[in-house]
C-alpha cells in the first residue's frame, strides 16, 4: 500500500454517516433450501443507536480501511468488500479511505456490520455518482450477506427467503432496553445445530403484530452460551424480552424512555446495557433513489 498517495477529499469529507443497529423482533425458521441456506420470516426494526462512518474519496481508485478493528482484516471487512464490489459494478476509477466509530457489538445480532455495509453502498454511491438505484444497491448488498439488504431498502420490514424480500412494515412507537452480555454468538455455529427447529409455521405480513412469534435461534442459544440465557431471564421480569438474531444481545421493548431508563437503573453491576428509540426509516432514507 502506497501511503504517499494523497487522498482527494470531497465538500462532505469529514461528515460521517450513520449506521443504525437493528432488532428482530421475531425470527421464525421456517424450512431450508437444498443449498443450505436456512427460510427465515422476521420483522426488523431499526434502532437509534449504531456505528458512524467516514468517507474521504481518493481519485487513485484505492480503497482502504483507516480505522484498525480488532480481530476484523482489512480484505474480509463488510464496510471495504462493499466498496469494492460497487466500484467493480459501476466501473468508478474513484476509491475511498472508510473510517469506522464502531459502537453496535460483533456477535451481537444488531446488525452492526451488515448496516456499516450498506452505509458504504448508499453513501459511495452519492459520493462516487454512480447512480445506482436502490434496488441495484440491494442486489449488490445481497451478495455480501443476508441482513445488508434491508438496511439498504430503509424501512422497518417483514422480511422472508433468506432475508432478500422486503416488504415495508409500519411498526408504532417504542423505546427497548437493550443488553450486552460480554460473549460473541456465532452465526454459522447456530445455524448449523441439529437441534434447531426448522420448520415454524409461516404467518403472513397482514397477520403479523407486534408481540407476536418468538426466536426460533433462542433456545439453540441460549443453551450454548449460558450469559444470554441469564441476560434474557433477568429482563423478563420486566415484560416480553427476546434475543435479537443470532444473539447474543436480548432486548424488551417500553412505550416510552422513561420506563425503560427505569429498567436500566436496575441493572445488576456486572452487566451492561442501552437504551434505544425504535425509528420508523433509517436515517439515510433520502440519500437512496
Amino acid at each position: 500500500m502506497n501511503h504517499a498517495v494523497k487522498s482527494v477529499p470531497p465538500a462532505t469529507a469529514a461528515t460521517r454517516y450513520p449506521a443504525p443497529g437493528k432488532l428482530n423482533l421475531f425470527l421464525h425458521v421456517i424450512g431450508r433450501r437444498a443449498d443450505g441456506y436456512h427460510l427465515l420470516q422476521t420483522a426488523f426494526r431499526f434502532i437509534d443507536y449504531g456505528d458512524e462512518l467516514g468517507f474521504a474519496v481518493r481519485g487513485d481508485g484505492v480503497v482502504r480501511r483507516i480505522t484498525e478493528l480488532a480481530g476484523v482484516p482489512v480484505d474480509t471487512d463488510l464496510c471495504v468488500r462493499a466498496a469494492r464490489l460497487l466500484k467493480d459494478r459501476a466501473g468508478s476509477r474513484l476509491g475511498a479511505d472508510i473510517e469506522l466509530v464502531k459502537r453496535l457489538p460483533m456477535g451481537g445480532g444488531l446488525g452492526g456490520g451488515s448496516s456499516d455495509a450498506a452505509t458504504t453502498l448508499v453513501v459511495l454511491n452519492r459520493l462516487w455518482k454512480t447512480g445506482l438505484t436502490r434496488a441495484q444497491l440491494q442486489e449488490l448488498a445481497l451478495q455480501l450477506g443476508a441482513d445488508v439488504p434491508v438496511f439498504v431498502f430503509g424501512r422497518n420490514a417483514f422480511a422472508e427467503g433468506v432475508g432478500e424480500r422486503l416488504a415495508e412494515l409500519q411498526l408504532p412507537p417504542a423505546w427497548y432496553l437493550i443488553l450486552v452480555p460480554e460473549t460473541a454468538v456465532s452465526t454459522a455455529e447456530i445455524f448449523s445445530v441439529p437441534e434447531l427447529t426448522r420448520n415454524t409455521n409461516a404467518i403472513t405480513i397482514a397477520a403479523f403484530s407486534v408481540g407476536q412469534g418468538r426466536n426460533d435461534l433462542e433456545p439453540v442459544v441460549c443453551r450454548r452460551y449460558p450469559q444470554v440465557a441469564r441476560h434474557l431471564e433477568w429482563l423478563r421480569q420486566y415484560g416480553d424480552a427476546r434475543m435479537t438474531g443470532s444473539g447474543a444481545c436480548v432486548f424488551c421493548g417500553f412505550e416510552t424512555e422513561a420506563q425503560a431508563q427505569q429498567v436500566l437503573s436496575e441493572l445488576p453491576a456486572d452487566m451492561q446495557g442501552f437504551v434505544a428509540r425504535g425509528l420508523d426509516r433509517h436515517p439515510l432514507w433520502s440519500e437512496g433513489n
